[in-house]
C-alpha cells in the first residue's frame, strides 16, 4: 500500500500521521485532490483502527421533529415550511410528541434526538415541557435535543441569553446537543445557502457549543457537503471544529451530512457521489484528530455507502432512528428506521464488530 501512497503523492502526509504530527489546511486540500481514493481511505482506516480497532458503534434511538414550521429559508432545506397553515406545515401538540415515546415504551431506547424548525409562535414552555414530559415517561432516556441554531433562535425570540436558554433546558432534562445547523462555516457559502437573519452564523454556532461544553454537556458537530463549497472550505470547517475541540474536548463525533437536492431551492445541483462521500468521511477522520468518532449517518449517505465508509475512517453509524423526515422530504430513498438486528448485520457484513452504545459511548451491548 505504501507504493500507492507514494504514487498518489501522499508520502509526506503518511509520514506526518505516523509521527503524530497534525495535518494542516494544505494537507487536507491535497487529500481531497489526490487521484487515488483508496490511498486516502487506507490512511483514514489506519487512524480509525488506532482508535477503535474493528469496533463500530450504533445506538437504540428515535428521532423526533416536533414541528417543521421555520422562519429561516435555507436554500438546501426541503423540510421547512415558512409559516403555520402552509401546505405540509405541522406542529405536534405535546401529547402527540410524548406519544412517540409512549408507543415505544417497550423498546430499550437509550436516546431521543429532537430537531425542529424555528417556529415563531410556540411559547417557551412548549420546549421545557416537551423535555419534562419525556423524562416523566422514561426517566433514564437521554435527551439530545435542539441544534445550536435553535438555541440561538430561542434566545433571540424569548429575550434570553444563550446561557440562560441552555441552563433552563438542562433544568428541564436536556442532556446533550446534536450537531445540526453547522452547514459550512465559511461565510461565503453560508451567505449563499443560509443567509437568514433568523439563523445564527458560524461564530455563534461554535460559541453555543463552547458554552454547552463548559456547562458539562457533550455535543456533536456536522458538516453539510456536496453543494457549492470548495475543498478548502471543507477543510477549514474541519479545522474550526478541531480548534474548539482543543479548547473544550466536548465534541463526541464529527458527522458529514450529504446534501440532497430534491424538493428544495438547490434542486438543479447533483447530489454528491459515493466516491465523494467516502472521501469526505476519510478526510474528516484525518483532519479531526482530536474528535473521537466519525459518524456516517446512513439516512444521508445511503446504507451501502455507510457500510463501505467503515473502511474509510468511520466508526459510528448513528442508530435505529425509527422516524426521520428531514432527509426523506429531500428525496432520501433509505429506510426511515432500522432495528438493532439490522444494524448489527450491516456492520458484520462489512467485516466490522458491532457495538451498541448509549449517547455518551458507554457500551450497552458488545456482540460476540
Amino acid at each position: 500500500m505504501r507504493q500507492r501512497i507514494a504514487a498518489a503523492g501522499l508520502n509526506d502526509i503518511a509520514d506526518k500521521l505516523d509521527a503524530g504530527v497534525r495535518l494542516d489546511l494544505a494537507d487536507g486540500v491535497r487529500l481531497f485532490e489526490a487521484p487515488d481514493l483508496l490511498a486516502v481511505g487506507w490512511l483514514a482506516n489506519c487512524e480509525r483502527e488506532k482508535r477503535h480497532g474493528a469496533k463500530t458503534f450504533y445506538n437504540y434511538n428515535i428521532r423526533l421533529e416536533a414541528t417543521n414550521v421555520c422562519v429561516a429559508s435555507c436554500l438546501f432545506c426541503s423540510f421547512a415550511r415558512l409559516k403555520p397553515g402552509d401546505p405540509g406545515a405541522y406542529a405536534m401538540s405535546l401529547e402527540q410528541a410524548w406519544d412517540k415515546l409512549r408507543q415505544r415504551a417497550h423498546q430499550p431506547l437509550t436516546e431521543i434526538h429532537v430537531v425542529n424548525g424555528l417556529h415563531p409562535d410556540l411559547p417557551w414552555d412548549y420546549y421545557t415541557e416537551l423535555l419534562r414530559g419525556f423524562k416523566r415517561i422514561k426517566p433514564d432516556i437521554h435527551l439530545k435535543c435542539f441544534t445550536a441554531v435553535e438555541i440561538a433562535f430561542f434566545a433571540d425570540l424569548y429575550g434570553k441569553t444563550d446561557e440562560q436558554v441552555l441552563r433552563e433546558l438542562m433544568d428541564a432534562g436536556l442532556d446533550s446537543l446534536p450537531g445540526g445547523g453547522a452547514e459550512i462555516f465559511a461565510e461565503r457559502v453560508r451567505k449563499k445557502i443560509a443567509n437568514d437573519v433568523n439563523k445564527c452564523d458560524a461564530v455563534r454556532y461554535l460559541s453555543i457549543h463552547r458554552l454547552a461544553h463548559r456547562l458539562g454537556m457533550r455535543s456533536n458537530v456536522t458538516m453539510l457537503y456536496g453543494h457549492i463549497e470548495t475543498n478548502e472550505e471543507r477543510v477549514d470547517h474541519m479545522l474550526r471544529a478541531r480548534t474548539l475541540q482543543d479548547e473544550t474536548g466536548g465534541f463526541q463525533a464529527f458527522i458529514p451530512l450529504a446534501f440532497h437536492p430534491d424538493n428544495n431551492q438547490m434542486r438543479k445541483l447533483p447530489a454528491p457521489t459515493a466516491a465523494d462521500s467516502l472521501r469526505v468521511h476519510a478526510v474528516a477522520r484525518l483532519m479531526c484528530d482530536n474528535i473521537p468518532h466519525v459518524k456516517a449517518f446512513w439516512i444521508a449517505t445511503g446504507v451501502e455507502v455507510a457500510q463501505t465508509a467503515l473502511w474509510f475512517g468511520v466508526d459510528d453509524l448513528d442508530g435505529t432512528v425509527q422516524e426521520e423526515r428531514i432527509y426523506h422530504m429531500a428525496g432520501s430513498q433509505t429506510p426511515e428506521g432500522m432495528t438493532t438486528r439490522q444494524l448489527e448485520r450491516l456492520v458484520r457484513a462489512a467485516g466490522r464488530d458491532p457495538v451498541e452504545r448509549d449517547t455518551l459511548y458507554n457500551v450497552v451491548h458488545a456482540h460476540a
